[in-house]
């Protein structure tokens, strides 16, 4: 038997990614940390921390390019190490 549908509630599909980037809190404490951005959207990015505490907002500097942005982005969701955040500015 199938399984029923989820309703996705996404306004833009997620594409899977592997790109190093580092969280850089807005107020300067803690310092810098690495993570690793597991997939992006539309204006939004999923992330696994490696277990570290990351703020509700925070300014995500990527490595290399591609779709993902440099810029500040707030926490939407956690679960685990993952991190789910919007884009802000």
């Amino acid at each position: 038997m199938p399984s029923p549908k989820v309703e996705e509630k996404r306004s833009s599909p997620r594409y899977p990614l592997e790109r190093l980037a580092k969280i850089e809190p807005r107020d300067g404490t803690p310092p810098p940390r690495y993570c690793l951005i597991t997939d992006v959207s539309g204006g939004g990015v999923r992330i696994n921390t490696f277990g570290v505490n990351v703020p509700d907002e925070f300014v995500l500097r990527l490595s290399g390019d591609g779709p993902a942005k440099d810029g500040t982005y707030r926490v939407i969701w956690r679960v685990g190490y993952d991190v789910g955040a919007q884009l802000v500015s």
